[in-house]
């Protein structure tokens, strides 16, 4: 596929954004719709638009990509997808009660309510930091893609293709924000689960195999091993490690950060939440098989062709998550290029979107106090919000350049390592918080606690073999960091005479 088959693609894909964000938020910009979409979404659109933020290009990519990586991955990231369903319900039944029951716009002001000012600008401080990581590192993956295959052609450097990507961004999402995400995110999610579906179906066409075949086909490779039961202490592949790791990771970056529960607080009712947390669910397990499944399908496709991943430009090693865009965009015909792209873009831009969405309302309401009555609709307040999410936007751009510097390992692997530090901290709050109602925190010291506890926990990790008798953490190592912050909160506290209720 040329680049200015991939450009003109593009251009039409935004056009339709477009045109549906000034559809949306024509009549109604305002900061009630902005942060909460009027309360009024319909939550099976809520549903199934959250599968795209959920999995993003991060999952479009690596995850087929390590399938075959020379570390032996194969599907044991189904583990942590096992994970991921077990702490979707436990956020679903736990958490989302008690923000729909204390009326939340940002999921941080059950911090100020439980333990105070001190602790609820750490928790929203924590959410900002690290959602503009997360965001960053998924975005930069595409941004890859897109300049190798794309931009690289016309010889526009790698910043401006960075500039262009959030522009756009930017462009479709400062005016409706939530409102306009329900609707452009609903439709991301649909050409992201059809490009994986037609995926599968194309790669199987090329290698001449019906659905059968391409069962037996995978089932007999050397990529289809799911569960890993050996070496507890020195595999991070083990399936408790996986299983734990999976569900803590998922309660602290969907159940604690506000880009996904707004989405959910901005149902009619708890019911409707929970129906929409439920539904989404099992259609996040299920494409995750299929995206599980595109990867052994590639290596067993790239084997038979002699195609091996490109060079890393930067350490002149294989990068298995340029396998899946190699494939597609040189390998393959038309059709499969064009399903690809639409993937790609889908899912990394409902990402993109959603976040910056998240990360303008939790500093205006965190910060700024725009959800206060006398403050939500003043026009001042509009242009603020304006700003604000421009702000994060330029925020977002200069973290991708600084991470297009120093990157050295898997995207999956590094957004998941750095999530364990920086939500860790949240994970201790709001336990503590939920868990130890009788007890009334020292508030000034929290912000200390927070920064110490990522600290300890990155010297237990690195020197885990000495400490632990050999114990080498993966995802779990989340569990670490949110209970030493919990000890540290404990530390700190004391007994309150009235227990809290909420």
């Amino acid at each position: 596929m040329t680049p200015n088959a991939i450009l003109i693609l593009i251009i039409v894909y935004f056009g339709i954004l477009f045109y549906i964000s000034h559809r949306v938020s024509k009549k109604d910009d305002s900061n009630e719709a902005f942060f909460k979409a009027n309360k009024n979404s319909k939550w099976y659109l809520v549903a199934f638009g959250m599968v795209g933020t959920a999995l993003s290009g991060v999952t479009f990519i690596s995850v087929p990509g390590e399938v075959g990586a020379p570390s032996g991955e194969q599907f044991k990231y189904f583990q942590f997808i096992l994970g991921n369903a077990i702490g979707f319900i436990i956020i679903t039944k736990l958490l989302l009660p008690i923000y729909y029951r204390m009326n939340l716009t940002s999921i941080y002001g059950y911090i100020e309510k439980r333990m105070g000012f001190y602790s609820y600008k750490t928790a929203a401080t924590i959410f900002l930091v690290s959602r503009t990581i997360s965001s960053a590192f998924r975005l930069y993956l595409v941004v890859i893609v897109l300049q190798r295959y794309v931009f690289d052609f016309y010889k526009i450097p790698f910043f401006l293709t960075v500039l262009i990507s959030l522009l756009l961004i930017f462009s479709y999402t400062y005016r409706g924000g939530l409102k306009t995400i329900i609707i452009t995110d609903t439709l991301q999610t649909f050409f992201l689960v059809t490009s994986v579906i037609l995926t599968i179906y194309f790669i199987c066409d090329s290698l001449d195999l019906n659905a059968i075949g391409a069962f037996n086909e995978v089932k007999n490779s050397n990529y289809s091993k799911v569960f890993f039961f050996d070496d507890f202490m020195t595999s991070k592949f083990h399936f408790v490690k996986q299983i734990i790791g999976g569900m803590f990771v998922t309660i602290a970056m969907v159940g604690l950060d506000q880009d996904l529960m707004q989405k959910n607080l901005s149902c009619k009712n708890i019911g409707e939440a929970q129906k929409n947390m439920f539904t989404f669910t099992g259609i996040f397990v299920v494409i995750n098989i299929f995206f599980l499944s595109v990867g052994a399908l590639l290596y067993i496709y790239a084997n038979k062709n002699g195609i091996t991943a490109p060079l890393d430009l930067i350490t002149n090693k294989p990068r298995t998550d340029l396998l899946f865009p190699e494939i597609a965009l040189n390998h393959l015909s038309i059709m499969p290029a064009i399903v690809f792209l639409l993937g790609i873009i889908a899912a990394t831009f409902a990402t993109t979107d959603s976040a910056l969405t998240a990360l303008t309302t939790s500093f205006c309401v965190d910060f700024l106090n725009m959800d206060k009555t006398e403050n939500l609709n003043k026009k001042n307040m509009v242009k603020t919000r304006y700003f604000v999410h421009i702000s994060f936007s330029v925020l977002v751009f200069i973290v991708i350049l600084i991470f297009n510097t120093i990157n050295d390992s898997s995207v999956v692997g590094m957004i998941f390592k750095v999530a364990s530090y920086t939500y860790g901290p949240l994970l201790g709050l709001y336990s503590f918080g939920i868990f130890k109602k009788s007890k009334k925190v020292n508030d000034k010291l929290v912000p200390i606690i927070c920064l110490l506890s990522p600290a300890l926990t990155y010297f237990i990790s690195e020197n885990s073999k000495k400490l632990l008798f050999g114990y080498v953490f993966d995802n779990e190592l989340i569990i670490l960091n949110g209970l030493l912050t919990f000890i540290g909160l404990y530390l700190v506290s004391k007994t309150s005479n009235e227990e809290l209720h909420f």
